[in-house]
């Protein structure tokens, strides 16, 4: 064969196989970063000796290359696949960084830092961390999708999704790095375990147990736990594949309670979002609230200001203080505890909340502009507010009202005592605030009156609304319950609210959770009773009740708990956290419709 007719052979022979040499690459880069993150937490999180240290050094030099290398192939092979140009862009960029990274490897530059030159070089850690974050999320977001594809029960790939990452939690805080003196593994599963349900509850002291390498483990955790590793998975494939298919959609649908299938993608975006600017907007507040007096060191409050804002906001109640906000550099700050409240209502209002308010000021906004522009004589104002909106807002303006006014009323020469004025007032507010899932608390618990502890139940049970990152029964499962019982007592047969008839199933299931609720702090408290009798009936149902609704806060017993009762309590946070509901309608098979129907017979109930 002559030689133009093999080459043009071979192109065209290249041309066919490119899909499959693209897909080969993907595997490979997949596989190769895997082993890279896996080697970068064995460096971050055991002591090596000084050789061991040169060897790891030259190894992410050699690793880098071969990781730069396998980038310029599949970037010529999408540059001749049509692959649109801005992915190309990012591409580059990234291989300039692999490369940059190689360089640094070789000859590397030292930074200062506090005086003294960092294990190793910061900036090689750190560009190498970021190539390879992004290659394995890339190729992961890749490999997610095809998750939606297989036959699997949403609801148990959803339960299954907080134990992966509970357990994944539990073997990176067992690392010796991420603690101070070592952890107890139940005491790492259990530190995994609130982090991940966004609980707060801690039976080893944040602050002084860990390194700085394991709070950020912690972090990590409260921001995957309160988003959802689904979600946050999903907004990958979303962000890197630009494409999704109906099966994908179909999938997500019910997880973020989207009504519109062609809306899902586009509303999981949205919700990480809008995580991600509302934590870094509360970041900034927080860090504006506090100086040198209460944290001398720069990076110490921008670490402090990011934590805080990212537990208020996933209402994880985590604090990397050990008195918690009642510290006595932060107990009176009041600025910074009106940050914490409003990161802790956004939060716990719900997405769902969110998204409808913001189409209705949206709405509203264009209206009022066209009458003001055009002179239009009216304003046409949709009805975007829909029953659940409004269910939500003002079951939750009721609770927060009433729990500010209790508690103000209960603990003015208690906890109040301390305060002034209107440092009473916000006290109180964060006091009514606090118990709907946040976790957080500005006064010594254990000093609080009965009758408030009695209150904080009801509260910590009813929690946060539906689509947010708080527990509880939540709001709008309290309030059918309530207005059902109304409109019974009215004789009425069926429930109608704003000009709307709420469906059966809603108020059915309603009150299955009510009911599943029960049962679960029922058990809890009575096994955590046997297996610590010493302590009082009060503590133990306050502490079931705060895990269960993934409260965290405490009568500062969760210390004294025996490892039988830790492992009831890590149980109760994990079915607050993904739903007792839920797990079992995942587990219970589906009944076919049925197109029948039995004779009724009345059952006598009063």
């Amino acid at each position: 064969m002559p030689f133009p007719k093999l080459s043009q052979h071979l192109y065209e022979s290249l041309q066919e196989q490119r899909p499959q040499l693209v897909s080969r690459a993907d595997t490979v880069l997949f596989y190769l970063s895997l082993g890279g993150l896996l080697i970068f937490l064995y460096d971050l999180g055991f002591a090596h000796s000084e050789q061991a240290e040169l060897l790891l050094t030259y190894f992410y030099g050699g690793y880098t290359a071969l990781l730069m290398l396998l980038l310029i192939v599949r970037l010529t092979l999408l540059n001749r696949a049509g692959v649109p140009r801005g992915w190309l862009v990012v591409e580059c960029l990234l291989i300039g960084l692999a490369g940059l990274g190689v360089l640094l490897a070789f000859f590397p530059v030292r930074f200062l830092f506090d005086g003294a030159v960092l294990r190793r070089y910061i900036e090689q850690d750190l560009l190498i961390l970021a190539v390879l974050l992004y290659v394995f999320l890339t190729e992961l977001s890749r490999r997610s999708l095809n998750f939606y594809r297989l036959s699997y029960n949403p609801t148990l790939l959803f339960v299954s999704s907080f134990i992966v990452l509970i357990g994944l939690g539990t073997g990176l805080l067992l690392l010796p790095r991420a603690t101070t003196q070592g952890i107890a593994p139940l005491d790492a599963l259990f530190t995994a375990a609130s982090a991940v349900c966004v609980t707060g509850l801690i039976t080893v002291d944040t602050a002084t147990a860990f390194t700085t390498f394991g709070k950020v483990v912690i972090l990590m955790l409260i921001q995957l736990g309160g988003l959802g590793i689904m979600t946050f998975t999903s907004f990958l494939a979303m962000f890197f594949q630009r494409s999704s298919s109906f099966q994908n959609q179909l999938f997500l649908q019910g997880l973020i309670n989207e009504e519109s299938i062609g809306n899902t993608m586009r509303t999981i975006g949205n919700v990480v979002w809008i995580t991600f600017l509302v934590e870094l907007l509360g970041a900034c507040l927080i860090y504006a609230s506090i100086g040198p007096s209460e944290i001398p060191r720069l990076h110490d409050r921008l670490g402090f200001a990011i934590f805080h804002s990212v537990s208020a906001f996933c209402n994880a109640g985590f604090s990397t203080l050990s008195a918690g906000l009642y510290d006595e550099g932060f107990r009176f700050n009041y600025g910074f505890q009106l940050v914490i409240i409003a990161l802790i209502l956004i939060g716990g209002i719900g997405f769902p909340i969110i998204f409808n308010l913001y189409r209705y000021l949206r709405a509203t906004a264009r209206g009022r502009w066209r009458q003001f522009y055009y002179r239009e004589r009216y304003a046409y104002t949709p009805r975007l507010i829909n029953v659940n909106t409004k269910i939500v807002l003002l079951t939750s303006a009721a609770l927060l009202v009433a729990g500010t006014v209790l508690y103000y009323g209960m603990e003015y020469h208690s906890t109040l005592r301390e305060h002034s004025g209107l440092g009473k007032l916000v006290t109180a507010l964060f006091g009514g605030v606090t118990p709907r899932t946040a976790g957080f608390n500005t006064v010594d618990m254990t000093q609080l009156t009965t009758p408030l502890v009695l209150i904080y139940l009801l509260l910590m049970w009813i929690g946060a609304s539906p689509g947010s990152t708080g527990g509880g029964i939540k709001t709008t499962t309290f309030a059918l319950a309530c207005l059902n019982i109304y409109s019974i007592a009215r004789g009425r047969e069926q429930l109608e609210l704003y000009g709307r008839h709420i469906p059966a199933k809603s108020v059915q299931q309603a009150f299955a959770v009510i009911v599943l609720s029960f049962l679960v702090i029922g058990l809890a408290t009575l096994l955590i009773k046997f297996f610590n009798p010493e302590l009082t009936l009060i503590h133990v149902a306050f502490e079931t009740f705060s895990a269960y609704s993934t409260v965290g806060l405490t009568l500062g017993i969760t210390d004294d708990l025996t490892a039988g009762s830790k492992l009831v309590v890590i149980a109760t946070m994990f079915l607050g956290r993904v739903g007792t509901f839920t797990l079992i309608a995942g587990v219970v098979s589906k009944a076919r419709s049925l197109n029948y129907q039995y004779p009724s017979e009345n059952i006598i109930i009063t």
